[in-house]
C-alpha cells in the first residue's frame, strides 16, 4: 500500500458533521497513529523537497504558513524539518501587536484572518499549509496576507481537497493535495 492509500485509509468519516448533508473527513486519528502521522509529515516534505524548492528561484522555503487550526499541528514540524520559519494566521483578534488583515468568504457571511505585520520579509519564499481546502477562501485570506507582506507563496498544502468545490482555482499559487475527494 503507498503512501496515499494508507493515509487514506486512517481518515475517519463522519456522516451529517457539522450539519445534514455534509460527511466530515476527520484527520485526527491519523495524528493519534505515530507512523501514520510521520507518513503525513514524510510525504508532505518529499513533494516539498522533490518538486516545490526545484521549481521557485529561491531554491528553499524561507516561511510555513499554518492556518488556524489544524494548519498549526502540521506547519510547525514542516518549517522545522525545512530550517524554515513558522508563521500562524489566526482568527481577527487573537495575535498580539500590529497585524495585517483579510476577509474571506464562508458559507454562511464572511471571517477574518490575521497574520502579524512584521511575520514575513519582502521575498521570502512561503509555503501556506492547511488540513483541507474546500471553497479556497481561508486559503486564499492567508494568501493574500502573504502578498500584503511582500512574500511570495509558493504553493498551498492540503492533506484534503475536495474537488467538486474547485476551491484551488481561487488560489494565486499551484495546490498540493495527497488526498482528493469527489463527493
Amino acid at each position: 500500500m503507498g503512501d496515499v492509500e494508507y493515509l487514506r485509509s486512517k481518515l475517519a468519516s463522519h456522516p451529517d458533521f457539522p450539519q445534514k448533508g455534509i460527511v466530515f473527513l476527520d484527520i485526527f486519528p491519523i495524528l493519534r497513529d505515530p507512523v501514520a502521522f510521520e507518513t503525513l509529515i514524510t510525504h508532505f516534505l518529499h513533494h516539498v523537497t522533490s518538486h516545490t524548492i526545484p521549481s521557485i528561484p529561491s531554491k528553499k522555503i524561507d516561511v510555513v504558513v499554518g492556518l488556524d487550526a489544524r494548519g498549526f499541528l502540521l506547519g510547525p514540524i514542516i518549517a522545522l524539518r525545512l530550517g524554515a520559519a513558522f508563521v500562524p494566521v489566526r482568527k481577527k483578534g487573537k495575535l498580539p501587536g500590529t497585524c495585517e488583515t483579510a476577509t474571506y468568504e464562508k458559507e454562511y457571511g464572511t471571517d477574518s484572518f490575521e497574520m502579524q505585520s512584521d511575520a514575513i520579509k519582502p521575498g521570502q519564499s512561503v509555503i501556506i499549509i492547511d488540513d483541507l481546502i474546500a471553497t479556497g477562501g481561508s486559503a486564499k485570506a492567508a494568501g493574500e496576507l502573504v502578498a500584503k507582506l511582500g512574500g511570495k507563496t509558493a504553493e498551498y498544502l492540503f492533506i484534503i481537497e475536495l474537488m467538486f468545490l474547485k476551491g484551488g482555482s481561487k488560489l494565486d499559487a499551484p495546490v498540493y493535495s495527497i488526498i482528493q475527494s469527489d463527493d
